[in-house]
C-alpha cells in the first residue's frame, strides 16, 4: 500500500460509522420528529470522533470538529444544521476505465450536491478479498475525477469505492458493481503465415521440409499440428513450439508427406488456424509407348501415350529427339510439347532416323525415354532439276537529273551551296559552269559528287557571284544539264572594301561584264 500511495494521489479514509450516521439523519424530518428521536439518544457522537474511533490504523487526515451535539431537550430552532447538508452526495457514474496486469484506472463524475461547505476532493478506497475493512488508496483528498492504481500483484481481487469529501466529512460512497480481478492480459492468438507459404510449398523427394510459422498470443497459447485432419506421425515429423513460433521439420520428405497441414493456436476459448499445402514431387516416368505412324517426303509422324507415373505433379510437356543411323547422335526437335502426336520435318533424304520422347515436370526430364522400334527411311525421289537460262540484263543508262537545281538567293559574305541529283550508268562526269563558263579549278568554288548527289559550294559570295549556274553530266551514252539562277543581294562595296577584294576577283568580274556586253551587242 505504501507503493500505491506514491503512484496514486492520496485520499482520507471514510469510516463505516460516519457513513451510517449520515445515512440515518434525514434533513427533511419535521422539528417534532427530530425532537422525539433525540429524546431517545442521550448524547450525539460527533462525526470526527466516530471516524477516529473506527480508524484502520492508516494515517488519518485531521478533520474539522463538528458542532457540539445538542441535548435532547434543546429546542429545534437552536439545533445545528444536520451534517447531511454539509457533506456532498455520492459521486456519479463510477466507471472502470482500464484493467491491466499491474494497474487499474477508474473515473467518475462530480456529485449532484457539493455541500454548503464546499468540496475538498475525493477519497478512493479498496476492499480486498478476505479483508475486514476498507483501506484508503490515497492519504488526502484530491480534486481529480480519474485515478490509476499501479504496481498491483497478479491474482489480487478487490472492490473499489469513491467518496466526495468536504470540511464537514465524507459523503456517501459510490461503489463498483463488480469486483476487480488482476490477471495477465489475454491477447487473442493470431498466426502470421509467411508469404512463400501462402501458396503450395513444393519440395522434391529426399529434401528436407522446414516450416517456421510465427504466431502471437498472450499468455503463451497452445499450438497443435494436424496432417489431412489426423495427428502427425511422430516418427517422420518433428514439431518444436516456442513462445512466438512453431517449427515443423521433416528430415527426408517422401511423396506420402504431401497434403494439408493445419496449425491451430488455442488460448482458452480463442483460437486461430492456418493451413499450409505441401507437395513432394519427383521426376516422372517415360511415356508408356511410342509408334511411328507414317513417313512421306522429308517428314515422319509420331504418336505416344502419357506416362503412368507423373511424379505426383502435372506434366510440363514432352521433349522429342531424333538420331541419324549413321552418326547415332541425338538432337532435340521439340521441347515442352503438350500433344501426344507430332510431325518431324526437314529430314535429310537418304538417311534413316530413330526417335525418342522424354516426359518433363518441375523436377526435369524423365530418367529414361521411350524409343521407336522402327526406323524412318527417307527415300530419294527421282526429280530432275531444270534450271532456266540466265538472262543478263544491261543496266547502262544515259545521264538524267532526278532532282534539278533550284534558284537561290544568298547574302554577301556567307557561303552557300547548290544541290542536284543525277542518275546514269556508267558513272558520269560532272561539269559546273557559271554563265556558260567552266569554273573548274577556281578556289572560290568546291564541287562534290557522291552517290549521284552533286553539290557546288560557293565560298563567301559577293554580288559579282550572281548569275546562272549550270551542272552538266556526261557519259558514253549521252549528257544532260540543269541550271539555276543565284542572286547575291547586298549593299555596294565602299572604297576600303574594294581595296580588300582580291585582284583575280576584279579581273573575273571585268571579264564577265565584257562577255555580257558582247552578248547584248
Amino acid at each position: 500500500m505504501r507503493q500505491m500511495r506514491r503512484d496514486i494521489s492520496p485520499d482520507p479514509p471514510t469510516s463505516p460509522a460516519m457513513t451510517e450516521k449520515n445515512t440515518s439523519e434525514d434533513p427533511a424530518c419535521s422539528p417534532e420528529e427530530t425532537t422525539s428521536e433525540s429524546a431517545k439518544v442521550p448524547t450525539a457522537e460527533p462525526p470526527g470522533e466516530v471516524a477516529a474511533s473506527e480508524s484502520t490504523g492508516e494515517e488519518q487526515v485531521p478533520k474539522p470538529q463538528a458542532p457540539a451535539p445538542q441535548t435532547p431537550a434543546a429546542p429545534a430552532a437552536t439545533k445545528p444544521v444536520p451534517p447531511s447538508e454539509d457533506v456532498p452526495s455520492a459521486p456519479l457514474l463510477l466507471t472502470l476505465e482500464d484493467v491491466s496486469s499491474s494497474s487499474v484506472t477508474v473515473s467518475w463524475e462530480p456529485p449532484e450536491r457539493l455541500g454548503r461547505l464546499g468540496l475538498q476532493g475525493y477519497v478512493l478506497e479498496l476492499f480486498r478479498e478476505g479483508a475486514s475493512e476498507w483501506v484508503p488508496v490515497n492519504a488526502r483528498p484530491m480534486m481529480v475525477t480519474q485515478q490509476t492504481m499501479r504496481n498491483l500483484a497478479l491474482g489480487d481481487k478487490f472492490l473499489l469505492r469513491v467518496s466526495a469529501v468536504s470540511s464537514a466529512g465524507a459523503g456517501l460512497p459510490a461503489v463498483l458493481d463488480q469486483p476487480i480481478h488482476i490477471r495477465e492480459n489475454i491477447e487473442a492468438p493470431k498466426i502470421r503465415v509467411p508469404r512463400h507459404l501462402r501458396q503450395t510449398y513444393i519440395r522434391q523427394v529426399g529434401e528436407a521440409v522446414n516450416l517456421q510459422i510465427p504466431f502471437q498470443g498472450k499468455p503463451k497459447p497452445q499450438a497443435t499440428w494436424t496432417h489431412n485432419g489426423h495427428a502427425l506421425d511422430s516418427q517422420r515429423v518433428s514439431v518444436r513450439t516456442g513462445d512466438q513460433d512453431s517449427i515443423l521439420f521433416i528430415r527426408s520428405a517422401q511423396r506420402s508427406d504431401s497434403g494439408h497441414y493445419e496449425l491451430t493456436v488455442r488460448l482458452e476459448d480463442l483460437e486461430a488456424k492456418a493451413t499450409i499445402d505441401i507437395l513432394v514431387i519427383e521426376k516422372p516416368g517415360p511415356p508408356s509407348s511410342i509408334r511411328l505412324l507414317d513417313v512421306w517426303g522429308c517428314n515422319a509422324a509420331l504418336q505416344w501415350t502419357p506416362p503412368q507415373d507423373t511424379g505426383n505433379t502435372e506434366l510440363l510437356g514432352y521433349t522429342v529427339q531424333k538420331a541419324d543411323k549413321k552418326t547415332g547422335q541425338w538432337f532435340t526437335v521439340l521441347e515442352r510439347y503438350h500433344p501426344t502426336t507430332c510431325t518431324v520435318s526437314d529430314l535429310i533424304i537418304g538417311n534413316s532416323y530413330s526417335f525418342r520422347v522424354f516426359s518433363e515436370n518441375l523436377c526435369g526430364l524423365s530418367t529414361s525415354a521411350t524409343v521407336t522400334k522402327e526406323l524412318a527411311h527417307i527415300q530419294k525421289a527421282d526429280i530432275a532439276a531444270k534450271p532456266k537460262g540466265f538472262i543478263e540484263r544491261d543496266f547502262s543508262e544515259a545521264p538524267s537529273f532526278t532532282q534539278p537545281l533550284a534558284d537561290h538567293t544568298s547574302t554577301p559574305g556567307y557561303s552557300t551551296q547548290l544541290f542536284c541529283s543525277v542518275r546514269a550508268s556508267p558513272k558520269p562526269k560532272i561539269i559546273w559552269m557559271k554563265n556558260k563558263m567552266e569554273i573548274q579549278g577556281n578556289p572560290k568554288y568546291r564541287a562534290l559528287s557522291e552517290q549521284g548527289i552533286c553539290t557546288l559550294e560557293i565560298r563567301k559570295p559577293s554580288p559579282f557571284d550572281s548569275g546562272v549556274y549550270t551542272c552538266k553530266a556526261i557519259n558514253v551514252l549521252g549528257e544532260a544539264s540543269v541550271d539555276c539562277r543565284l542572286e547575291v543581294k547586298g549593299k555596294s562595296l565602299r572604297m576600303e572594301e574594294k581595296e580588300s577584294v582580291p585582284l583575280w576577283s576584279w579581273i573575273r568580274g571585268s571579264r564577265e561584264l565584257k562577255i555580257k556586253a558582247e552578248e547584248k551587242g
